[in-house]
């Protein structure tokens, strides 16, 4: 697995020195917006659900689940062609019912914000096409809701933190030197997949 991971490495820098000469160089900065699928907060989502089923052996749980995200904000300022570091902010939103005993009960709303600090390494550089890797490690804030609209319980809510990362092995992007589209697979909170447009200045 190490010798792997060596030539590898040594792949990669030898594509970025062959690169050096034919990349477009002058822009510094860049601000990207995405949406991505199979975030790490949906997994989250699911999992609390399972946990809420099992415990209850089957009579609580949570259905017609609608999620929303995740939608990334990442920037970026390059210290060099190669090398970016910055941040990535994403949010994610989910609704679903909740269920007692076969009876709807109420609602829960639940929305996570994540904002990790980021490094990005471009490999590939063309003036109109490039490619590169992502990782990214922060915090995930949870805020859940649930609201009744049976029974006599109160309504009750609760937050917390949860570590969180991304680790976008593949980016692929495209277009003028300045606006370009791309896409990223990966695993994390921006998702397995996600794509959006991204500006460099």
């Amino acid at each position: 697995m190490k010798k792997i991971f060596v030539l590898a490495a040594v792949a990669m820098m030898t594509a970025v020195s062959a690169q050096a000469q034919d990349g477009y160089e002058d822009t510094k900065h860049e601000i990207a917006v995405s949406y991505g699928s199979l975030s790490n907060a949906t997994w989250m989502a699911i999992g609390d659900d399972l946990g809420s089923a099992m415990i209850s052996l089957g009579k609580v749980r949570y259905d017609d689940g609608k999620i929303f995200g995740a939608l990334g904000l990442e920037y970026f300022y390059h210290v060099s062609p190669v090398i970016g570091v910055g941040a990535v902010a994403t949010y994610t939103r989910e609704t679903k019912n909740l269920y007692i005993a076969n009876d709807k009960y109420g609602e829960a709303k639940n929305n996570y914000i994540t904002v990790m600090p980021a490094v990005k390494f471009n490999w590939l550089r063309k003036k109109h096409f490039g490619m590169y890797s992502k990782a990214a490690i922060g915090a995930t804030f949870a805020s859940k809701k649930e609201e009744y609209s049976k029974g006599s319980a109160e309504n009750r809510s609760e937050s917390k933190v949860n570590f969180n990362f991304q680790a976008s092995l593949l980016g692929l992007e495209a277009g003028s030197p300045y606006v370009r589209g791309f896409v990223e697979l990966g695993v994390g909170e921006q998702g397995v997949f996600l794509a959006g447009i991204r500006c460099k200045f």
